[in-house]
């Protein structure tokens, strides 16, 4: 009686399909993608509008060329050259943290001169997350350094 159920179901039952063909390309119609969303960013060409009204064109302000910012640019660039001799160019550079004045290395040598010099301030208990990505950091590079960087052959 089983294979009576089976058959029947094969012969009379079809799952419903819907199959659509288009012949022509003009028969296509569009799918309407993001429906209600409005796009914020010009892109309707040269001159952007706001709702219609043109925009005012900003006073024109030239730049300060004699901050001070400005006026001392470069001052210590041959400090090594025209001056006694006595001031070596990296004591110059006032505006860069102390463990990277000087260093001439990788991030990995950088960042253990880093963790050297904050390690006896209050930085590992005043911002626990920043020193632990910095200790993930070291890790990271320290392994890597050691798969990666060729070394010389042993002296047997």
């Amino acid at each position: 009686m089983a294979w009576l159920g089976s058959t029947v179901l094969k012969t009379l039952w079809r799952p419903a399909t819907n199959i659509v063909r288009n012949v022509y390309h003009s028969e296509k119609t569009r799918l309407v993608r993001r429906y209600g969303y409005k796009e914020k960013m010009w892109s309707g060409g040269l001159l952007p509008r706001s709702e219609g009204k043109i925009q005012p064109m900003p006073e024109y302000r030239p730049a300060n060329v004699w901050t001070e910012r400005r006026a001392l640019f470069g001052q210590n660039d041959y400090i090594d050259i025209l001056g006694p001799g006595d001031l070596h160019p990296v004591r110059t550079l006032y505006n860069i943290p102390s463990w990277i004045r000087g260093v001439s290395g990788h991030e990995y040598h950088i960042l253990l001169r880093k963790k050297k010099m904050l390690a006896k301030t209050d930085k590992p208990v005043r911002t626990p997350t920043k020193w632990k990505e910095l200790q993930k950091r070291l890790s990271f590079l320290y392994r890597k350094l050691n798969r990666k960087t060729k070394t010389g052959p042993s002296p047997d």
